[in-house]
């Protein structure tokens, strides 16, 4: 079984994640941002991976060291579980609806993180929730992943479906490239 637990604390957050890439979608998420629970409790879900994530942060601040520390945490997690990448498919693309809204995710776990994000929201807020956050996770995991990782908002009204067709097309995509598919590393390289 592909599992990681790590634990993070620094000056501004206390963070652990668990996470179990063969799971059955079985998440406990509790970061103090309402909002911010919902999105990662869907992306736990629509990835079908388990998911533990308990995080006390400096919310008197604002919510962007508890996102982006989640993010980082949760990224170095996804790194380890992973292991060697030894048949994975590797690469993974989703479109995903939310009502009047449609988001857009293509992946590779690749190695070498970059992120490509292109998604304006309408507000500065949902809830608790800062919107511009999104992007700030995205980032962390991708970089601490070591995923190159591509989020587009096609179209949308709404910013509740807007982000949660984002974090729901990365589940999907992510889904999809983690798959075991055969026994080799799939790169010519040899390694990722």
């Amino acid at each position: 079984m592909r599992t990681a637990e790590i634990k993070r604390k620094t000056k501004e957050t206390d963070i652990e994640v668990f996470v179990k890439l063969e799971g059955k979608g079985k998440v406990s998420v509790n970061t103090g941002i309402g909002f911010f629970d919902h999105m990662l409790t869907a992306f736990g879900v629509h990835s079908g991976i388990d998911l533990e994530v308990e995080c006390t942060g400096d919310l008197h601040v604002d919510g962007h060291h508890t996102v982006e520390d989640v993010g980082i945490v949760l990224g170095m997690a996804f790194a380890k579980a992973l292991g060697d990448k030894a048949g994975i498919a590797r690469y993974g693309t989703a479109f995903v609806p939310m009502d009047e809204a449609l988001a857009f995710c293509s992946l590779d776990i690749s190695g070498r993180p970059f992120l490509a994000f292109d998604g304006e929201f309408h507000d500065d807020r949902i809830g608790g929730y800062d919107t511009c956050l999104t992007e700030e996770f995205f980032r962390a995991f991708a970089f601490n992943s070591g995923i190159t990782l591509h989020i587009r908002k096609e179209y949308g009204k709404n910013d509740h479906h807007i982000a949660e067709a984002m974090y729901k097309a990365v589940a999907h995509a992510l889904k999809d490239a983690m798959k075991i598919t055969g026994t080799a590393v799939l790169s010519t390289k040899g390694v990722l």
